[in-house]
């Protein structure tokens, strides 16, 4: 019985990754877009990777972790990468985290007036990496 409260702890405390490894919080509503980001991210990278579907899932995951980047999707359902973007940088503690939106179609003088970052999708997968390790703070 012990074994099975220390097994739920652990699963449990391992949904969040500790507050001293950088995180990347990926928002991406194609889950295989998102899937193939993560693992390369994971792979390539010491970032622990955070994936969620939508702004309103980022929103409440920013209230458990403290993201070093935000990856954030454009186009995503709902709430665009960019009113996500101003959402996330008006919470005080969120708003010198840099972002990397990309994006078949990015709006590039919206991305300009807020010095976000953009790659155009499809991605390449090295200046993908390099940019993350260039901007996680």
């Amino acid at each position: 019985m012990a074994h099975d409260s220390v097994q739920n702890d652990r699963h449990r405390t391992s949904a969040l990754p500790p507050s001293n490894v950088k995180t990347i919080l990926l928002v991406e509503d194609d889950i295989n877009i998102g899937e193939v980001l993560q693992q390369a991210i994971t792979q390539e990278t010491s970032f622990v990777v955070i994936l969620v579907p939508d702004g309103f899932q980022a929103l409440q995951m920013v209230k458990g972790i403290r993201p070093n980047l935000f990856i954030l999707d454009y186009q995503l359902p709902r709430m665009n990468g960019i009113e996500l973007y101003d959402r996330l940088h008006a919470i005080e503690e969120l708003a010198h985290v840099p972002a990397l939106m990309l994006s078949a179609h990015l709006p590039r003088h919206e991305l300009n007036k807020r010095h976000i970052q953009g790659m155009s999708k499809p991605i390449d997968l090295d200046d993908f990496l390099q940019m993350i390790e260039n901007l996680a703070v």
